[in-house]
């Protein structure tokens, strides 16, 4: 009886963890939503601040709340007139890449990126400065890091610095950067406000969407 018992219990439990893994309905690909935004997935890559692909991206994907990706569909449509577009670098982030940063971040001696992403900090300040947590508004799948670039040619406007750049000079009205780069990240912001997004203090890249549908939920199924 005892046996038979807990096999119940560990079938119900694989049941419930590939549940777990299964992309929720409200979840789409954003090219499905947007289809000529660029998608520059760092984390499914090297070139990001660990220097690894990352626990959970399977494909070099941005998956977001349907809400969302509408939502940036009309900021993709107020600039396109203009001669600019969105470029995004992280969407939806499964929980277990959260942990797999917090891995990183607690490894000292791991600093082979700190000249490309935090030259001005010692890596054991990345938590207190809030770059780093143990909790990722991503995680509930209506946050975004993007920017604007020209079209057709897709190039990046200048933003004073590079995405996942951590230090008070990313940070949103860091009053030393210079006019063209504040100028282009009062564009960003505003629209991004203007259709439903709130900025975030500490980085210029970062959105979430104010009525997010899962303020609560933090999801762990891969990107792919």
């Amino acid at each position: 009886m005892r046996t038979m018992i807990l096999m119940v219990i560990a079938i119900a439990t694989a049941l419930v963890s590939a549940r777990a893994e299964d992309r929720p309905a409200d979840f789409v690909n954003i090219v499905d939503v947007i289809p000529d935004v660029i998608v520059e997935a760092r984390y499914a890559g090297y070139f990001n601040f660990v220097g690894r692909p990352i626990d959970g991206y399977e494909a070099p994907a941005c998956l977001l709340t349907r809400l969302a990706a509408e939502a940036l569909a009309r900021v993709q449509a107020a600039l396109k007139p203009y001669g600019f577009g969105l470029k995004v670098f992280d969407c939806y982030r499964p929980e277990r890449a959260v942990a797999a940063f917090v891995r990183w971040a607690e490894d000292v001696d791991d600093i082979r990126m700190k000249p490309e992403f935090y030259p001005e900090l010692d890596k054991d300040a990345l938590f207190d400065k809030g770059y780093i947590a143990a909790k990722s508004g991503h995680s509930r799948g209506s946050t975004v890091d993007l920017t604007v670039v020209t079209l057709p040619a897709g190039v990046e406007v200048y933003m004073g610095t590079g995405y996942d750049f951590f230090s008070e000079r990313s940070w949103p009205d860091d009053p030393q950067q210079p006019s063209e780069a504040r100028g282009n990240r009062l564009m960003l912001t505003s629209l991004m406000q203007l259709h439903g997004f709130k900025p975030y203090p500490y980085e210029w890249w970062h959105f979430t969407l104010a009525d997010e549908p899962h303020p609560d939920t933090y999801f762990d199924f891969p990107v792919k």
